[in-house]
């Protein structure tokens, strides 16, 4: 129950930086990245939490929950799910576009920070 992550632009606060995250696993589980991307964030909120395949504590799930809390304007609800996706038990590498690996807890983190700017992380 992994997702995968894009780093794709952002330059002006403010801006949407998404991110893929590549996981070592066969499956990749919908954590509503297209939603994000598309700017619905209510819709990916409603998908993320109605997709039984995603764990509780998936750090994808829980990062693009938090971009699209943020995206609303919860700012202490998206940090919330960034500091539950720090704290999760389940931990793997992630992939940036510019082809940099990233653990997922400093994926998180730098969610965390991006937020402090005015930005959004989302995870495929």
């Amino acid at each position: 129950m992994i997702g995968s992550m894009i780093l794709a632009s952002a330059a002006l606060a403010g801006a949407t930086v998404p991110v893929e995250v590549s996981a070592p696993r066969a499956e990749a589980a919908d954590v509503a990245f297209d939603e994000l991307r598309t700017g619905q964030a209510q819709a990916a909120i409603q998908r993320i939490r109605a997709n039984r395949a995603v764990d509780a504590d998936d750090p994808s799930a829980l990062i693009n929950l938090g971009a699209a809390h943020a995206r609303i304007g919860q700012a202490e609800q998206a940090r919330g799910y960034y500091l539950a996706a720090v704290a999760s038990r389940q931990r793997y590498d992630v992939e940036l576009a510019d082809g940099r690996w990233m653990d997922s807890r400093r994926a998180a983190r730098l969610a965390i920070e991006l937020q402090a700017k005015g930005t959004t992380l989302a995870l495929r």
